[in-house]
């Protein structure tokens, strides 16, 4: 019999610190003794997929660096391995909004600090405040204040920036610019606690759209960055003269010469613009800014880019092109810290045909293009671009010219230059990293070279996975771009789904007896919204819509393939035989329900809407409510059909104010049982039996026992285990789980931002401990701050290896495993 260890949350929480894992968050935790299994938690490589709105560099230190991601966390470069680390994914369910970073902020005096201001909506979408993360180790572990606010990481303007800045004299001092009004604050000790500068006289007024009644584009944009002049501070006294970027396109620039004191408007400054970047020459004394008629980061028509002359107070439009000629606003900005008179910019609303990056080495006097046209629409690179190791970054695209493929980017608003390596340059666009290390051929005339720097870092929000029991491992449904067919997890697809591209895929299905037949679902703008493949997701061919179908809803394929039943948005529930070129409407279920089908009767389908269980056995023609009481009211639902067993059901979701759970049927839907055990569930999924037992292994995204995790069941659902710990949260995971059906403990965790994950179990199944006896032994120092009988919480700890020792393990060293003594 397979031995589990019992450990508590905040032990978990210690062992993700000790193996090197992700950083954990400081929570308070209830200490519930729950059965729980080492993990080992990777991403399917995609690489990138979202926006990437921020890149920071520490000032002090050669190769530190972070990237800020709009909800998917924060990372910090590895320059051994050219690779991020993620620094966030101990955000747990309940703080998911946390996951959205709106600015980090590195200490140039101790760079081993780091501040991130996490939120991820300012309206009702989020129903958490804000708070501003500070980490004493680089991101290895983090403290939290809250604050009395929301930030708005996900929000209109989040290219702006960086609103949180640190004293590059007096490192206690932080500033924060906030959205929705609430103005101007200031820590004074280290970021532990904030209060308003009550005296800053501008909290910003734009707004993108007054009229949008869900808050989303109608909130105050607020203040926008803040940067420091060095120049006017010593070691150890707080800088005098601050820059404060205000989203008022009257008065967009404010100054404090008394280190916060009192602040005015700059005079004589342009007007009609946001300032989106103000970033500072403190050698030269100029005070770059640049501007755009729009928030972004998708708007922008016009914009300037201007220098500020802080000795003088003289204005002066450096703009490298006439205003009537801009299409687009200007964000990116850096100076070249080696050689301050060199600035690059970046035209980060030019969707089409291009984004566009200036450079000028004469403080703004003259700018050269990354690319201009020769005879339009022929046009001539500064750059090479290699995306081998992101191939689909070409998005399967030929377009004509003036368009390349891949693109030099869009939605540029990070841009930077290392203060170090003045031939290294990040920029990040809504898809990836790029950069380069050779930027200096630039002003040689030669062609710099591009190529994703982007490896770890992982974005996309998952909406749906599949793992078939034959052929690629892995498909997933993702928003933004598509998905992708994983035939190797540890290796980014050469493509994404295309044929046709779906901005975003909503839902997918395989045949459960014939794993080559897969069908997709998703939105796009024009064209058809569902697609087929026959060959395992390799290939793909358009269907054919219903009439009046405007997204792509859920979709069910036969167990065998032979027909499908789709749920689009915009249109009822329809069937089809074959590959949907002709469907017809299905009687007694309701527009909007989810759709499944059972996996082993081909003419058995499932549907769920608002607290109503259907069942169709006839391919999908005609549904019957299901007499089932007791399931959740709402459509916050997953469900799934058990591959191997006719009429096996499992259904998760709910909602606190009501039924929550998860639910088995074995009778297709005719009557439902509740779990006693299962506090709430959101998802539900199937993997390979443990060795010795017949029944597929049950994976949910659950609370079980008081505890939010990832929970594994092998019996189905008497007894569960925890399979994640206070490391591995990832926010918000109530999207998609499956397992493995080919690898006993695999699972696939959908997450909001980070990506694909997936972990593998140390337990074997075959009657051994989940963690193999170590053999050797480790020394552990720590504190205990808090302690009750079977567990306790600590901080501090630090270890070593050495000697020889067999005990049972209870955490893991590195790649060691180890008892605390």
């Amino acid at each position: 019999m397979r031995r589990t260890r019992i450990l508590t949350a905040v032990l978990a929480l210690a062992a993700g610190l000790l193996a090197g894992t992700p950083p954990a968050l400081a929570a308070d935790t209830e200490p519930v003794s729950i059965a729980a299994d080492t993990y080992t938690w990777k991403n399917a490589r995609i690489d990138g997929g979202g926006f990437v709105p921020g890149i920071v560099f520490n000032r002090a230190e050669k190769n530190l660096a972070y990237a800020r991601t709009d909800i998917g966390g924060a990372y910090r470069w590895q320059e051994s391995t050219k690779t991020w680390t993620p620094l966030l994914d101990s955000v747990g369910w309940d703080d998911w909004g946390h996951t959205g970073v709106v600015s980090v902020a590195s200490d140039s005096v101790d760079p081993d600090r780091v501040y991130a201001a996490v939120g991820t909506y300012t309206n009702s979408w989020d129903p958490g405040n804000g708070a501003v993360l500070r980490s004493a180790d680089r991101g290895a572990s983090w403290q939290k204040a809250d604050l009395p606010f929301k930030l708005g990481g996900n929000m209109p303007g989040r290219g702006m920036g960086e609103r949180l800045a640190v004293d590059p004299n007096r490192n206690s001092v932080l500033y924060l610019g906030a959205p929705s009004g609430k103005g101007l604050w200031r820590s004074t000790d280290s970021g532990v606690s904030w209060s308003q500068v009550t005296n800053f006289p501008n909290v910003g007024n734009y707004v993108q759209d007054p009229g949008d009644t869900s808050g989303y584009a109608s909130d105050n944009q607020g203040i926008a960055w803040v940067t420091f002049d060095e120049s006017t501070g010593t070691s150890g006294n707080a800088t005098r003269t601050i820059y404060v970027g205000v989203a008022d396109k009257d008065s967009a620039v404010y100054r404090s010469t008394d280190a916060g004191a009192t602040w005015s408007r700059i005079a004589g400054q342009p007007t009609g613009y946001l300032a989106h970047k103000g970033v500072l020459d403190a050698t030269n004394g100029y005070l770059y800014l640049a501007y755009s008629d729009k928030g972004g980061p998708y708007d922008g028509g016009k914009g300037r880019l201007w220098r500020y002359a802080t000795g003088t107070g003289t204005w002066t439009d450096i703009s490298p092109v006439a205003e009537a000629d801009t299409y687009y606003g200007f964000s990116g900005l850096t100076v070249d810290r080696q050689h301050p008179g060199t600035v690059m910019a970046t035209a980060y609303s030019s969707w089409w045909p291009d984004t566009q990056i200036f450079r000028s080495t004469d403080s703004g006097g003259t700018w050269t293009k990354a690319w201009d046209y020769t005879s339009y629409p022929n046009r001539a690179n500064r750059f090479t671009m290699d995306v081998s190791s992101s191939p689909w970054l070409t998005w399967g695209a030929n377009p004509s010219p003036p368009e390349q493929t891949p693109k030099l980017g869009w939605m540029t608003e990070a841009l930077e230059i290392d203060p170090f390596n003045p031939d290294r340059m990040m920029y990040g666009t809504g898809a990836t990293v790029y950069g380069t290390e050779d930027l200096s051929k630039w002003d040689s005339g030669g062609q710099f070279s591009l190529r994703p720097m982007v490896q770890g870092l992982e974005e996309t929000a998952v909406n749906d996975l599949a793992s078939p029991p034959s052929g690629a491992p892995l498909l997933s449904a993702l928003g933004d771009i598509g998905g992708f067919r994983h035939s190797d997890l540890t290796k980014v697809p050469s493509m994404m789904f295309t044929q046709p591209n779906f901005t975003s895929t909503t839902s997918l299905d395989y045949a459960e007896s014939n794993a080559n037949t897969v069908v997709r679902v998703g939105n796009l703008d024009s064209g058809p919204h569902i697609a087929f493949s026959t060959d395992n997701g390799a290939n793909w061919f358009a269907g054919t819509d219903p009439s009046g179908v405007s997204g792509g809803g859920t979709v069910a394929a036969a167990a065998d393939g032979s027909r499908f039943v789709w749920s689009p948005q915009g249109a009822g529930v329809h069937y089809a035989s074959g590959f949907g070129s002709s469907w017809s409407p299905s009687s007694g279920i309701p527009a909007g329900a989810i759709v499944e089908s059972d996996r082993v009767d081909p003419g058995t389908f499932y549907g769920f809407k608002s607290g109503k269980f259907y069942v169709s056995t006839d391919g999908g023609a005609t549904f019957s409510a299901s007499a089932a009481t007791g399931l959740p009211s709402g459509d916050s639902v997953r469900f799934k059909a058990l591959p191997g067993t006719k009429g096996d059901v499992w259904l998760a979701g709910g909602a606190s104010d009501g039924a929550y759970g998860l639910w088995h049927s074995t009778d297709s839907g005719a009557t439902f049982t509740k779990l006693s055990g299962v506090e709430q569930a959101d998802t539900i999924g199937f993997g390979k039996a443990t060795p010795g037992a017949t029944y597929q292994t049950l994976y949910t995204s659950a609370k079980i026992g008081g505890v939010r995790g990832i929970f594994r069941s092998t019996d189905k659902g008497a007894t569960w285990t925890r399979i994640n710990d206070a490391a591995h949260q990832w926010g918000w995971t109530g999207a998609a789980i499956t397992g493995d059906p080919r690898v006993y403990g695999r699972v696939y965790v959908a997450t909001n931002g980070r990506g694909v994950v997936y972990g593998d179990t140390s337990d074997t199944g075959g009657g051994t401990d989940p963690t193999p006896p170590p053999t050797g032994a480790c020394t552990v120092t720590y504190k205990v701050t808090n302690q009750w009988s079977g567990g306790f919480q600590a901080d501090g700890f630090t270890g070593s290896w050495s000697g020889s020792n067999a005990k049972p393990a209870a955490f893991k060293l590195g790649d060691q495993s180890c008892i605390v003594n």
